[in-house]
């Protein structure tokens, strides 16, 4: 059977009840896990905990949280609470975030991202391991840091957000995994690339680190309604520096300084349509079932092992990620 994941919208549209049921569809269908960021909305342990509470064998993961807004010992806590609920089915998903929304929401400084991500890997892993931690680095501190017995029996994988080529490396130098977001299919190959070239620095091989990603997806027959609503995925998107900078990387840099330019104009629908048709069937995909089982081969065909289905929202949320986890059902 074909891996498949599905992720969540961290949408309070979508309730703690809706996640419930859709986690438990994921899993009656075949999916292989189910993961849940962490935005400005409901925190996401809290409600993965609850699908863990309604579910059987479906992984659940963080994908992601952002290493900012906990302590590392902090964060080992909770990915060890959740390994206990699900029975050894959780998987800890780390970013750095955006450095704006980190500094307005959480306030305080986006310092040093990278070594942040790096030393909150190792201080948990250390602790997720069953080890007493020593730890002084640039970001943290630790001495005598300890899960004890509630260091959890199994492993509990890490997985690294990454959309950079420095973020990919360190995925193959440190991580289980990596989770990229609105992979396109031209640049998978790179991407893994550069997994490949952390792996080798670090001794690994690449097959030790598994290569997901989420694909933005919307089923449907009005394509036009699909299509306005990706538009305003992208121009969210497009206003936070990491996903500008991989939209141009990804050979939209025009398109993307029209919509910086509509922005900061306070046009929001001139910046929709700067997205193009080309853009957007790149980025992402909408249409018909079959039409978006084809376009998810094509990634999966271009080195994304794990393709995860991201449903956005086009009307009504819940029907909107019904829609696409049966239409895509592995």
């Amino acid at each position: 059977m074909a891996r498949y994941g599905v992720r969540l919208e961290t949408d309070p549209r979508l309730t703690p009840q809706d996640c419930q049921e859709l986690a438990r569809r994921a899993e009656d269908l075949g999916y292989e896990s189910v993961w849940l960021p962490e935005g400005h909305s409901r925190d996401a342990f809290t409600s993965l905990a609850v699908m863990a509470l309604n579910t059987q064998r479906v992984k659940l993961g963080t994908g992601i949280i952002q290493v900012f807004g906990r302590t590392a010992s902090n964060t080992a806590m909770a990915a060890a609470g959740m390994q206990a609920i699900s029975g050894g089915r959780f998987i800890l998903g780390l970013g750095v975030g955006h450095g704006p929304n980190v500094e307005s929401w959480d306030g305080v400084p986006f310092r040093q991202p990278i070594t942040r991500l790096r030393e909150t890997i190792q201080i948990a892993r250390g602790l997720l391991s069953g080890e007493r931690v020593e730890f002084s680095g640039k970001q943290f501190k630790v001495s005598g840091a300890s899960l004890d017995a509630a260091a959890p029996p199994d492993k509990v994988p890490i997985y690294i957000a990454a959309l950079g080529p420095q973020m990919l490396e360190m995925a193959g130098e440190l991580a289980d995994g990596v989770l990229m977001n609105w992979p396109t299919a031209s640049f998978l190959p790179q991407a893994v690339e550069h997994v490949k070239r952390g792996a080798e620095k670090a001794g690994r091989d690449i097959s030790e680190i598994d290569i997901a990603g989420y694909v933005r997806v919307a089923v449907g027959d009005d394509l036009e309604a699909l299509r306005t609503g990706l538009r305003g995925q992208v121009v969210r998107q497009a206003g936070l520096p990491y996903y500008s900078n991989m939209f141009k990387a990804a050979g939209f840099e025009e398109e993307i300084e029209a919509v910086s330019q509509a922005l900061a104009a306070g046009d929001t629908q001139k910046a929709m349509r700067a997205v193009t048709i080309e853009m957007q069937d790149q980025v992402a995909v909408v249409g018909s079932a079959s039409r978006c089982r084809e376009q998810f081969e094509v990634r999966r065909a271009a080195g994304l092992q794990l393709p995860v289905v991201a449903p956005f929202t086009v009307g009504d949320t819940n029907a909107s990620h019904r829609s696409a986890i049966d239409a895509l059902a592995p």
